[in-house]
């Protein structure tokens, strides 16, 4: 409280979904956050096994979580997922679009692109968060208002890779999304990460490779970070403290993507 101004950061009584919530990654640490803010928190992931661990993991901590598998490229797989939180903990109030394919995909000339990686790789990354948003947001109006967070990427400005051409499509729809929900309180932001020193960072920026030192040279602070770093930028966006922030990308890199 300052000057009878107050601030509230807390997320207690909602219920977060986060896709790509499998341990190792930028979603188990953006699970946690949102976990200790007091939310609920649907651990979601292809890899099913793996986003239990992490809600079992919170769990053990004293949090509400449950882990689910989900293709967020399936239409019936991701409304099966959004209908866990339901039942589960009362509905949806935040939706985190984290899942995407980074590491896997080719960085090579777009023309030469194979089609069906193309289309592969969009599905993911740009129509998995549709899917999940068009799912989630009937919920989020039930509940009076909602946050969904889309997880874009540095390498989007400018694009120069199949992956940045996904993310800076993923912001297109951000902007699209805040316009169409803003009557029902529903914001739409993303957050763009630099390099991040997740396991997809790593296998895509590896030690020693040249592109992780030319990025030194570029970027205005430290040129990597780790998950955490983007945690306060997760709860500026889904907290009460940003309700009034939406249609915005919010770049966390340290220095590397500066606007005028």
């Amino acid at each position: 409280m300052t000057d009878g101004v107050s601030v509230d950061w807390s997320l207690q009584g909602k219920v977060a979904i986060v896709t790509g919530a499998a341990t190792g990654g930028i979603g188990e640490t953006y699970a946690r956050t949102l976990a200790t803010a007091g939310a609920a928190v649907v651990c979601a992931d292809i890899r099913e096994e793996s986003a239990a661990k992490v809600a079992a993991a919170l769990e053990a901590d004293g949090h509400r979580a449950v882990g689910v598998g989900v293709d967020i490229t399936d239409p019936d797989s991701v409304e099966t997922m959004t209908r866990t939180a339901a039942p589960t903990f009362g509905g949806v109030d935040v939706l985190v679009n984290n899942a995407a394919l980074m590491a896997t995909v080719d960085q090579g000339p777009v023309l030469a692109c194979d089609y069906d990686h193309w289309k592969h790789v969009m599905d993911v990354n740009l129509n998995g968060a549709y899917l999940c948003s068009r799912s989630a947001v009937p919920y989020m109006r039930e509940r009076g208002g909602g946050r969904i967070v889309n997880q874009t990427s540095g390498g989007a400005y400018p694009p120069s890779t199949l992956y940045g051409i996904t993310k800076l499509a993923l912001v297109g729809l951000t902007t699209t999304l805040a316009r169409e929900l803003g009557p029902s309180r529903i914001t739409a932001n993303a957050i763009a990460p630099g390099l991040v020193e997740s396991e997809a960072g790593k296998e895509l920026v590896p030690e020693g490779s040249p592109f992780r030192e030319m990025i030194k040279q570029v970027v205005a602070m430290e040129p990597f970070a780790e998950p955490e770093e983007l945690s306060g930028t997760l709860l500026l966006l889904t907290t009460p403290a940003g309700r009034w922030i939406t249609g915005q990308v919010v770049h966390v890199d340290g220095g590397w993507v500066l606007r005028p």
